[in-house]
């Protein structure tokens, strides 16, 4: 039994790998592209709509009420990076029922690289709406002590929201191979579906976790 999708290793090269997290993420972000590619091709303002188009904006819609509900009052400006998130890791996620797969989101190395993103685009729409100086005093309140412990604070969110992620993914893949050598087959189907549902909470809040990190960067001048 396998930790993390990491372990699968297809070709090795010197310090050059390519694993099973890597091949999947990568084949992941071709379908949604391509998915993307297609479902926007004819989008339609007046008159009938396809039915892609109708979940299309639902899911546009929703993703920016929640960037609204967290206390960005533009969510348009943040609504690609926060959907991509969401959508990436959701995606990755439902794709467990596919057999044979495992999804990236399981490995470590992806978490921390998302989570890095995130750390990354806090920083710049912070220096977007406060500029450079003003986001560093944001550092330095409510006095200059607090410098140390804020930037402390600001990379263990980071590595929380790694751990976070990767944890839960792992547990759940962990948790249904244990069943499927103990029990019979009927059972792990519901742990699959129950599986499917906490991935998309997990999708849910680390993308939640990010507009709120977002919503502190830049809260002086989107209040």
């Amino acid at each position: 039994m396998r930790l993390s999708p990491d372990a699968l290793v297809f070709w090795r090269h010197g310090f050059l790998v390519l694993n099973s997290t890597i091949v999947t993420t990568w084949a992941l972000m071709l379908v949604m592209t391509v998915a993307a590619k297609l479902v926007t091709r004819k989008l339609a303002t007046e008159g009938p709509i396809s039915r892609w188009q109708g979940v299309l904006e639902i899911v546009v819609t929703t993703i920016q009420r929640q960037i609204k509900e967290v206390g960005l009052q533009h969510p348009e400006k943040y609504l690609g990076f926060v959907g991509t998130l969401f959508l990436f890791i959701a995606v990755s996620n439902l794709c467990a029922i596919l057999p044979g797969y495992e999804p990236p989101t399981g490995s470590l190395s992806t978490t921390s690289a998302l989570a890095i993103s995130v750390f990354v685009a806090v920083q710049l729409f912070g220096i977007e709406e406060q500029g450079f100086g003003g986001y560093l005093k944001s550092y330095l309140k409510p006095t200059v002590i607090m410098l140390p412990f804020n930037i402390i604070s600001e990379l263990s969110r980071t590595f929380a929201l790694a751990i976070r992620l990767f944890g839960n993914i792992m547990s759940g893949t962990m948790i249904v191979a244990i069943l499927l050598t103990i029990t019979p087959l009927i059972f792990p189907i519901f742990m699959n579906l129950l599986g499917l549902l906490t991935g998309m909470v997990q999708a849910y809040i680390f993308s939640i976790l990010a507009t709120v990190y977002i919503a502190a960067a830049t809260r002086t001048r989107e209040g």
